[in-house]
């Protein structure tokens, strides 16, 4: 048994004090030492402020709705000759809106890029005319635009989409050179879907081309239907129409309604109807209307009709005179439908 002596409890003590007063001091010292700025992580409570009614702007901004309609017109100009007249000013051209005369506010003659659908009959009755009928859509497609795209729709019995959208004229082709006639001729129908497939169209501009013989026999959607499709589509459609002549057989009831039906469909687009009865003129037509398509001028204006209640408004372009000019024709869309919302 060991014993502790005066001195020995006397150290003990003050080691004991001593750590009482480190322990102290420690304490002291966490107390008043900051957390570590980098590597501490600090809950930072939300700072909440009352929404007053402008506090409010940015979620309220994505709905505004911006209710100006740009409408677009595309024009074509052509002298007594028929030529296509290029070159002109804004100044030349007026247009009104259901009578209403309206400010230009876009004017451009750029050969702007282009979505074209061409629909093609191979119906029986095309036999002896696919050859040109294929020369005349290789001619129009001379003249496209790396830019351009097209898409084919052939018919006969029915209608086939059979070429998308593509930006390959050689694969339009391509697909004509296998091309057969057979069957009947549901051109309506033929019609009606290509309005349908330019709704994924890329480009502002578009048109339609139709090569066909006669009017139609088999189509499951009526006149009516696809006129009112035409008129509702920003499309122009143009039109190629292979009618026996009068000195050959005799044409049937549908060939004999084959000009009325083309010409009402594509002149209210802006387009035109061409009726040929020549095959050795197809190409040159075709082409033709490749040139009518990359000469062509657009009118753009804000309607001072701001009603959006999707009725018909009609348009008319008319030419300025110019002294010791000849008069100018100007081919366009007559109408369009406004906005219903």
């Amino acid at each position: 048994m060991i014993r502790n002596s005066p001195r020995s409890l006397a150290l003990l003590i003050g080691v004991a004090a001593l750590a009482c007063l480190s322990a102290s001091a420690g304490d002291k010292k966490d107390k008043d030492q900051k957390p570590p700025a980098s590597d501490s992580k600090v809950a930072i409570e939300p700072r909440v402020k009352p929404t007053a009614p402008e506090d409010n702007f940015v979620n309220r901004k994505a709905n505004i709705r911006i209710d100006t309609t740009l409408v677009l017109i595309p024009v074509a100009v052509t002298d007594p000759l028929n030529r296509f007249v290029t070159g002109l000013e804004k100044e030349q051209f007026k247009i009104y809106e259901d009578k209403v005369e309206q400010e230009i506010r876009q004017f451009s003659s750029d050969d702007a890029p282009l979505s074209v659908g061409i629909v093609f009959d191979t119906s029986g009755s095309m036999g002896n005319k696919l050859q040109k009928s294929r020369q005349a859509v290789a001619q129009f497609l001379k003249l496209a635009n790396p830019e351009d795209e097209f898409f084919l729709i052939e018919f006969n019995d029915r209608p086939e989409l059979a070429v998308p959208f593509t930006p390959s004229t050689e694969e339009i082709q391509s697909r004509l050179t296998f091309t057969q006639s057979k069957g009947r001729t549901s051109l309506l129908d033929g019609v009606y879907m290509a309005m349908a497939t330019m709704k994924k169209a890329r480009n502002p501009r578009k048109a339609i081309l139709i090569i066909s013989d006669g009017g139609d026999n088999s189509s499951r959607y009526t006149e009516t239907e696809v006129k009112n499709a035409v008129r509702e589509a920003d499309v122009q459609v143009y039109a190629i129409g292979i009618f026996e002549p009068m000195s050959g057989r005799g044409r049937t009831p549908e060939e004999m309604g084959g000009p009325a039906l083309l010409g009402e469909i594509s002149e209210q687009t802006g387009g035109r109807h061409f009726a040929v009865d020549n095959l050795a003129e197809l190409p040159d037509v075709a082409a033709k209307i490749g040139i009518e398509l990359r000469n062509q001028y657009v009118i753009g204006y804000t309607p001072k009709n701001a009603a959006r209640d999707g009725k018909y408004r009609r348009v008319t372009v008319k030419m300025v005179p110019v002294k010791n000019a000849p008069p100018l024709k100007a081919y366009h869309r007559l109408g369009y439908y406004a906005p219903a919302q």
